[in-house]
């Protein structure tokens, strides 16, 4: 057993992230020495690095939870998850095209705002719209 600290340090997860982790229920509550503090075990960290992955994937809090649900490890189990991933798969995919669309708008006010024009086209453009 580890204390929060420790158990901070093997998961990668900041402390405060495994307290909000715990109020919300992503994780169990931990058990509790005789003196109040919280305790880990090393299926406790495994928990919390696998949350940690899915965040460091970008996994919204329910899909992390649905995923934490599916860690039995059966087919049909994997189809759910597989679901899951194709889902956020497609909603990174529009984000990463929403980011292009504005690169490119970025570049095209940047060229404008290179002509030296006296009215800042960046400027221009961001009030006119």
């Amino acid at each position: 057993m580890y204390p929060i600290g420790e158990a901070a340090v093997r998961s990668g997860v900041l402390i405060e992230t495994i307290r909000y982790y715990e109020r919300e229920g992503i994780v169990p509550k931990p058990d509790r020495t005789a003196s109040g503090r919280r305790t880990y075990s090393d299926v406790d960290i495994a928990r919390l690095r696998f949350v940690k992955r899915c965040r460091d994937l970008g996994f919204p809090t329910p899909d992390v939870r649905s995923l934490l649900g599916l860690t039995d490890g059966s087919q049909s189990t994997c189809s759910a998850a597989q679901q899951i991933a194709a889902r956020h798969l497609s909603d990174v995919r529009n984000k990463i095209a929403d980011l292009r669309g504005m690169e490119s708008s970025l570049e095209k006010m940047m060229e404008l705002c290179s002509q030296g024009d006296a009215v800042c086209p960046i400027l221009d453009q961001l009030l006119s719209e």
